[in-house]
């Protein structure tokens, strides 16, 4: 009897990679499955090699496949406003690199100190994902270089020239005197909330 591809295996792989930064020994796995019998692990490690969960190294190790940071995607929709009925259980699979980056190559995580662009929804701590790209249009919220430093804002255009909006009326709007560069267009970003 072939043993059964539990999704729970799955998770607890992931949990103890996302803890760990490294897929276990086959012998971890055993335990960390509940599994004795070594046959049914190595079983197991095939088929979630098959499935694309798994791969191995060029010197046999076992490393990440392409679809292990696959994370559950609710087909339901959550309101912000007035409660919904609850979730149902269907999901879809899907990678943050999938969902918020196009050209890896191209993409940096950069996390955000201060509060300029509070009103655009991007707080201190957060992460924002940046392709970079030399150019941009009006309205991007862009990473750009202001005499040397590095500024998250809304680009804009005033008499012929380009000005950086910050999302927080609190601060001044950015008139650059010399140079402004754009390092690169913001795709999204990534809050901890706890």
């Amino acid at each position: 009897m072939k043993p059964q591809l539990d999704p729970i295996y799955l998770e607890k792989l992931q949990d103890y990679y996302a803890e760990h930064k490294v897929i276990p020994s086959y012998s971890v796995l055993a335990t960390l499955w509940g599994i004795s019998a070594k046959s049914w692990v190595s079983e197991c490690v095939n088929r979630f090699k098959d499935a694309g969960f798994l791969d191995h190294t060029p010197d046999k190790q076992l490393k990440p496949g392409p679809r292990f940071f696959e994370r559950r995607l609710a087909t339901a929709t959550v309101r912000a406003g007035l409660p919904n009925p609850a979730l149902d259980d269907g999901y879809d699979m899907v990678t943050i690199d999938d969902y918020l980056v196009r050209v890896p190559s191209r993409t940096t995580l950069i996390k955000v100190k201060g509060d300029s662009m509070i009103d655009a929804g991007i707080h201190e701590g957060d992460l924002i994902v940046v392709e970079q790209q030399p150019n941009a249009n009006i309205g991007d919220i862009v990473v750009a270089i202001v005499d040397d430093e590095f500024t998250v804002k809304y680009l804009d255009r005033e008499k012929g020239q380009w000005i950086l909006k910050p999302g927080n009326r609190a601060y001044p709007v950015i008139r650059p005197q010399g140079k402004l560069e754009i390092f690169g267009v913001m795709a999204g970003l990534i809050r901890k909330t706890r």
